[in-house]
């Protein structure tokens, strides 16, 4: 009887992942279009793995976030096996709640398995030697223009290469398109524009290593600048999320910009626009200067609190480690790929219909590997209110210049935080 349960034992410790790992079932809290996109996965998992049921729950990106940190902070009551989380607000979890989520290195997240992924993308998933979740979508920055509204201004995309450039056309199109703004912006609801061209500069609100703050650094000042300068041109008029997607239908926008995600939006909450738009790159403050930013993005982490943690693992490494889990999100719901093998998947290289037969994937997913790391820190959420308000404040008079005004912003950050200003 002690040798059969001694083999069984042995079995068991040699074979235990993969045994678990075929069956049971694995709940997933997401939101929207990603909540979408991992539902969308599903029959291509079960293909390799028939016996483990996954069920998609979408909650909504706020909720899912207040469930999520509520339940992490009742030791795990209520959690599912895997939540969605947001890279800006990752650090938040992870600073708070150390124990909440798995190491994955001990599913068998490996260091070969973490270079699958863009640095920028792992920067707030990973505390010292520990992986707390895997990178999921990213929002490499685009220009998505219409066609129609350049071609009558006489404007090529491709002539545009700076900030100035941008404004420069905006007014010529403004003027051949009555009615039409070059772009729209939520200064009150958002600092999307500031952190787009901050990043692709090289500056963000917190440095590498989260222990200082830097919003106040030259490049940092230089975005600031370059965007009252677009909004004093009256190229930019104000929209929050839904009037963008109003505005791109009823075609009285000329451009959006934002990451790469934003395709999946167009496409679909605008489909009768079908051949109207298309995509160039990212402007930047000098015709030779970068053309690659990251704005948004999410990755999967597992609960402690999963039953299933092994089962759980399987379909994050199908998802998320994999072309064809990454792919069909990208086919089926313009989710940007961060894995960069998906770079040479062969749908990346098609030129798709809705945008004029140009093949979008291949120019955007181009910049990921060029991307500066950001660091949110467990901050950025007080850092971003903040910022917001004292670039309304800006925008609107308020400081003599743009120094001024992030100056402010990082003495105030400081005041909140207890972090140094660099």
């Amino acid at each position: 009887m002690r040798i059969t349960l001694s083999c069984a034992a042995l079995a068991l410790a040699l074979g235990s992942a993969p045994a678990f790992a075929q069956s049971g079932e694995i709940t997933i809290w997401s939101w929207n279009i990603a909540a979408s996109s991992l539902k969308a996965t599903v029959a291509g998992f079960n293909k390799l793995h028939p016996d483990i049921k996954v069920t998609v729950q979408d909650l909504g990106n706020q909720p899912t976030y207040d469930k999520s940190i509520a339940g992490c902070a009742a030791g795990g009551v209520g959690l599912p096996d895997i939540v969605t989380i947001e890279n800006g607000e990752a650090e938040n979890y992870w600073s708070q709640f150390p124990d909440c989520f798995v190491d994955l290195h001990t599913l068998g997240y490996t260091a070969e398995d973490q270079k699958k992924f863009p640095d920028f993308k792992r920067t707030e998933l990973e505390v010292g030697d520990k992986a707390y979740a895997m990178p999921w979508d990213s929002g490499p920055v685009a220009a998505f223009y219409r066609r129609d509204f350049y071609e009558k201004a006489g404007v090529d995309p491709a002539s545009i290469k700076t900030w100035d450039d941008f404004i420069a056309a905006g007014k010529k199109i403004q003027t051949a398109n009555p009615g039409v703004s070059m772009t729209n912006a939520d200064f009150n609801g958002d600092t999307e524009f500031f952190r787009m061209i901050s990043n692709e500069q090289g500056c963000a609100y917190f440095a590498e290593d989260g222990q200082s703050i830097t919003v106040s650094q030259p490049k940092c000042v230089d975005a600031m600048t370059k965007i009252k300068e677009m909004k004093d041109a009256g190229i930019i008029s104000s929209a929050d999320w839904s009037t963008k997607i109003t505005n791109n239908t009823a075609g009285v926008v000329a451009t959006q910009i934002y990451g790469g995600w934003y395709e999946g939006t167009i496409r679909t909450e605008s489909a009768g626009e079908n051949g109207k738009w298309g995509v160039y790159l990212m402007p930047s403050l000098t015709s030779d200067g970068p053309r690659a930013a990251n704005l948004g993005g999410s990755s999967l982490a597992i609960t402690s609190a999963s039953k299933n943690k092994e089962a759980a693992y399987e379909y994050m490494k199908y998802t998320l480690g994999t072309n064809e889990g990454q792919i069909t999100m990208l086919k089926d719901f313009g989710l940007v790929p961060s894995l960069v093998s998906a770079l040479s998947d062969p749908y990346v290289g098609e030129g798709l219909p809705y945008w004029g037969g140009q093949a979008v994937w291949k120019d955007i997913l181009g910049t990921l590997p060029k991307v500066v790391p950001s660091r949110g820190t467990q901050f950025q959420s007080d850092a971003e209110i903040i910022v917001r308000a004292v670039q309304t404040k800006y925008l609107g008079g308020g400081y003599p210049d743009a120094k001024a005004a992030l100056d402010d912003a990082a003495k105030q950050i400081a005041a909140a935080t207890g972090l140094p200003v660099k």
